[in-house]
Order: C-alpha cells, then structure tokens, then sequence
C-alpha cells in the first residue's frame, strides 16, 4: 500500500510538471477540440492509468495488448497517426486478434435466432470485436468533456465490483478498487484541467472496461447480457448515433465534429445561462454522468430479467433522442440568430 499511495503522490507532482513544462500537450486547434477547450493541457491521464493497469493484470499476453491499443492512441495524440482509417484498420486488426486469441466472445444474446448466429465462431468473433470497437471509438467521443469518460469508468468498474461479477482470474477485486482510486485523482486533476486522457487514455479505458464486461458476461451467464449492455449503453449508443447521423449528412463517421449530444448540452448551458467554459464543462459532464448513474443503478435492481433490461435501454435511448433533437434546435436557432 505504501508503494500504491506514492504512486499517487507520483501522478499528482508528475501532472502538474508536465502542465507548468508543456509536456504532451493537447491542442491542436481542431474545431471538436476547442468547442469545449481553449487551453494546452496536457494528454498524461492515458499514461498514469496505463502503469497500474498493466501492473494488476495477470496475463502477460493480455497486457502486451492493453499496451498496444496505448500506443495507437498515444500515436494518434502525437499527430504521427494523422488518419483516422489507419487508425481505425489497426484498431480492427488488433481486436480481431485479441477476440480470437483470448476466445473473448459473446456467448448469449437469450434471443434464440440470435443465439443459433453466435454459435458460428467466425461470426461470434467478428461481433465481438464489432462490440468492443464501437465501446472503444464511443468511449473516445464521451470523452470530449472534463470527467465524463473518467466518471462514466469509475461508476461501471464499482459496479462490477460491487455485484462480484468480475472473474477474478483475470484482475482481483482489490486491483480494481485500487484502479478505481487511481481514477478518481485523475478525475480531480482532469476536473481542473491539469491534464486529460486523449486518444490514448480513451482507447485504453474503452478496451479495458469492454474485456471486463465481455469477461464478466461469460462467467456470469445467469445475469442478463443486456444487463452489461446498460453498463455502457451510453458511449455505444452515442458512436452508432453518430455514425447514421454523419452517414444521413453524407459525412465521414471517421472525421469529428462537434454535435455530439454532451456538445450540445456544454452549448445549451454555456449560451442559455451565460456560463464560463470551464464552469459549463464540468457541470455537463456532471449532469450526463448523473443520469447514466441512474441508469445503471436501476439495471442493478433486477440483473437476470432480459425483457426489464431491454426495457430500460430502450428509455434510455428514446430519452437521449429527445434530448438531442431539443437541443439541437436550440443550437440551430442560436446560429440563426447571429446570421
């Protein structure tokens, strides 16, 4: 514990080095990035989470892959992977490659149709990796406001642990408690802007968060699996929406832009109550991570129930349609009214 608290000590005075020496810094002037930034802060997070990760795990084959996914992202974050197919078409083959390796599958969507699909390997290890890559790339847009994709981490990993529901073959309770500390730091320190996660930190928790929820789903087969899809259905959710959204406006769903819902509430807050960025930042990180809290809570209250989880998803994602499609007028009207 001693060595676990001076890590601590180590992300915090390391941080705020890398601030005040304008290491690994962010800002590239994007229009995505400075919608809801203005300022060089720098992309640390996805390291200092990265070390206790890799540390905790037992398998030395699975953190090889846990690095690899770090580096696509740390790449991406240095401009050295400029393109985002490149990065997509490693992202594919990497995950491919872990899905098949480590037999991380789907065993049960309890839809009997379905289920006589997912039977065929080949089709279950490319559903699987379909999975695991819109959680990641989803991850990697919730991330765009301070604290959200941290928050959304901690809240899912409690969870998990909280419902023993974690195999513990693969990480103990313990580390996961230990990972969950860690995280809440560099939600304080994210929360400031004293650092951020980047591509290398939202790849990395994505990927993590989806071998666990894969994982756990497989050793805990009396638990609905739509129970684990409630778990993320937020991220997931918000790139498959983003995807027919941007494919309907003939865009490219690889290239950002910044009409993201958790955008679209950092404006509606910012314009309707006159707010300063940072302030409207967090407080939309805190009202989406609220939500989704509530959300995931009540999925808890009945785990084995199929139709009740199914039921719930669907709120949800009949909530966060509404929500967007209000909030986009407001955007539209607003632009409207400065033409």
């Amino acid at each position: 514990m001693i060595f676990f608290y001076t890590y601590l000590l180590l992300v915090i005075f390391l941080s705020l080095i890398f601030k005040k020496k304008g290491i690994l810094l962010n800002y590239s002037g994007d229009i995505h990035q400075s919608f809801s930034n203005k300022k060089n802060i720098p992309l640390a997070g996805g390291l200092f989470i990265l070390i206790p990760i890799v540390f905790f795990l037992n398998d030395l084959l699975i953190k090889l892959f846990i690095v690899t996914i770090y580096l696509v992202g740390f790449f991406s974050d240095r401009k050295i992977f400029v393109s985002a197919k490149k990065r997509f078409l490693i992202q594919c083959l990497l995950i491919l490659l872990f899905v098949a390796i480590f037999d991380v599958k789907v065993d049960s969507s309890r839809l009997e149709l379905f289920d006589i699909i997912l039977n065929n390997k080949s089709f279950a290890i490319f559903f699987s990796a379909f999975c695991l890559l819109i959680l990641i790339n989803g991850c990697n847009f919730i991330d765009g406001l301070n604290g959200l994709l941290i928050s959304s981490t901690i809240i899912i990993l409690l969870m998990l642990t909280k419902l023993n529901l974690i195999d513990n073959l693969i990480i103990s309770d313990q580390s996961i408690n230990l990972i969950i500390l860690i995280l809440l730091i560099l939600l304080l320190l994210n929360i400031f802007n004293v650092l951020m996660l980047g591509d290398s930190g939202a790849y990395l928790l994505g990927f993590f968060m989806g071998f666990l929820i894969i994982s756990s789903h497989r050793s805990n087969p009396d638990v609905s699996p739509y129970f684990f899809i409630s778990l993320i259905w937020y991220p997931c959710f918000e790139n498959l929406f983003s995807i027919l959204r941007k494919l309907n406006k003939e865009f490219s769903p690889l290239k950002p832009d910044s009409k993201h819902l958790h955008q679209l509430v950092l404006f509606f807050l910012t314009k309707k109550f006159d707010l300063k960025l940072i302030l409207s930042n967090n407080l939309s990180s805190g009202i989406i991570c609220f939500f989704n809290f509530l959300i995931i809570y009540i999925a808890t209250l009945n785990l084995s129930n199929t139709f009740f989880q199914i039921k719930l998803i669907s709120a949800s994602v009949i909530f966060y349609n509404v929500s967007y499609m209000l909030l986009f007028k407001f955007y539209k009207s607003n632009l409207m009214s400065k033409k």
